[in-house]
């Protein structure tokens, strides 16, 4: 069995200069965080605050903690003093609530509004009208500590890769099609899209971000 470093160093080895990589730690001990830690990764992605904010206690301050699951809004509090992006935001009101949050910590929380490219109900995320609602609303303007980076999106789970393409390539198109909108609250830079098992597709639809987490620690447990 390879190494947790080893398989970082053949992902990282594979992919362009412009893509992020976060390794997706969730349900993973410390330790395994720790190795990826000692072989240079320094974003760690979770989908569960507390996990997450457990692990922000006892772990390296120079790690970017990113929140990749679905948020509630009553959670946003135990991650706004510390967490550096928010994939999942998929409507207004949690936005709202990013802010209020980031404002008693007095820090602005980069975000990315999550649209809805997959075919399963299962599968939160707003539409691009959504997302373009929001841009135009006055509320928004009203936000001084969020910014949103950028959208991210979660393909269907199937084998059909003709299928997960044309869900990146409508991730890619809804992102090109916001990033001409002016806002001091919006800087476009970020599309957050490819697991373990469809990155490298993703990364030739366009993808800025990917999100893996088995590829580097082994399946979950």
């Amino acid at each position: 069995m390879t190494s947790i470093s080893e398989n970082l160093k053949n992902i990282k080895s594979t992919l362009p200069e412009q893509v992020t990589l976060v390794a997706v730690s969730k349900t993973k001990p410390v330790s395994d965080l720790m190795e990826a830690y000692e072989a240079g990764q320094r974003i760690f992605g979770e989908n569960k605050i507390q996990e997450m904010a457990e692990k922000h206690e006892i772990m390296p301050k120079d790690i970017e903690w990113h929140m990749i699951g679905h948020v509630q809004r009553n959670k946003v509090k135990y991650m706004a003093e510390f967490v550096s992006l928010i994939h999942g935001v998929d409507n207004f009101k949690l936005l709202k609530e990013i802010n209020k949050q980031a404002e008693k910590h007095e820090r602005t929380i980069n975000c990315l509004l999550q649209i809805k490219i997959a075919s399963e109900d299962s599968k939160f995320g707003m539409t691009l009208s959504d997302a373009e609602a929001i841009f135009q609303s006055e509320d928004f303007s009203s936000l001084k500590n969020i910014k949103v980076t950028g959208v991210m999106g979660m393909a269907t789970f199937t084998e059909n890769e003709a299928q997960i393409k044309n869900e990146f390539n409508s991730l890619k198109s809804a992102f090109d099609s916001l990033k001409n909108i002016e806002h001091p609250n919006f800087k476009p830079e970020t599309i957050s899209m490819g697991m373990s098992g469809d990155y490298k597709l993703a990364i030739a639809c366009g993808s800025t971000m990917v999100r893996v987490g088995s590829s580097i620690f082994g399946h979950r447990s």
